[in-house]
């Protein structure tokens, strides 16, 4: 049985919405537009988010050759993050992905998606990213007494050195991270499966995702709160089931840990944040 066929049955036999083999991609698409409704935050309405679902197949025309259930996953994965895939907000990518011989549609959160998913967690007041180039005044010491600080060149910067990241929580509690890039291109090749593909944002977007590198890295030491961690453990993930739950859903490519996060489940001046 095909995918589509697949995927027409199991909707047929809940009784939601009704799919046929005949459907294209964009079909599809527009069939599901109640079940989107549903997932959709408030300031995304399902027209506008139908709209960038077909934006990205015209603009990415690869999606096509996608299977259609791993397309509609990174939909839906999008759609309950409350983040709009393959604009130029960069806050989600779909991107074609070979998993397993076949070629796949891998969902992957952006630099200011996270930024966004951070900020939806109150007891974090700050968060932010900066890039440090070589004729960059940068200096920084841990320990018992932390310092940061970073005087960017007014001109001729220099190439790209490093990345630090930092956050700051309601409670005084903060911390932050510093990577080199040749540390960031060496995390990225280990973690992030899909570094070297053509259609990866590593590839047109470079400083955005070493920034959202050092951030989840940086992020491991917040008070963030299990909603939160939930949502990040679908970065990078290729799902070929719907479910109202997308975190829920079995990830079919090979996982990768990268971070694990200090968790909030109540009071955030309980929190474990440094300070």
């Amino acid at each position: 049985m095909g995918v589509k066929d697949a995927l027409a049955e199991k909707a047929e036999s809940k009784g939601s919405v009704k799919l046929t083999k005949s459907m294209s991609i964009a079909d599809m698409i527009k069939a599901m537009e109640p079940e989107i409704k549903k997932a959709l935050p408030q300031v995304i309405t399902p027209e506008r988010f139908t709209r960038m679902a077909l934006s990205a197949l015209n603009t990415t025309p690869k999606l096509a050759e996608c299977s259609q259930m791993s397309f509609l996953g990174a939909l839906m994965n999008a759609a309950q993050l409350g983040l709009e895939p393959n604009t130029p907000l960069g806050q989600a990518y779909l991107i074609p992905y070979r998993n397993k011989g076949k070629l796949e549609c891998q969902f992957q959160i952006g630099y200011k998606g996270l930024i966004d998913m951070v900020y939806r967690n109150d007891n974090i007041q700050t968060v932010q990213a900066q890039c440090v180039y070589e004729n960059d005044v940068f200096e920084y010491e841990l320990g018992l007494e932390p310092k940061l600080v970073h005087k960017p060149a007014l001109k001729d910067r220099g190439e790209l050195i490093l990345v630090y990241a930092l956050w700051k929580a309601r409670n005084g509690g903060y911390g932050f991270e510093v990577m080199s890039k040749e540390d960031i291109d060496n995390h990225a090749r280990k973690f992030s499966q899909s570094f070297s593909s053509s259609y990866s944002p590593w590839k047109t977007n470079y400083e955005e995702m070493a920034k959202k590198t050092v951030i989840k890295k940086c992020l491991k030491y917040a008070p963030v709160k299990s909603d939160f961690v939930m949502q990040v453990s679908n970065d990078e993930t290729v799902k070929s089931e719907l479910s109202v739950d997308m975190s829920e859903v079995v990830n079919e490519q090979e996982p990768v840990i990268d971070a694990d996060y200090n968790e909030v489940t109540s009071d955030p001046e309980a929190s474990g944040a440094e300070a």
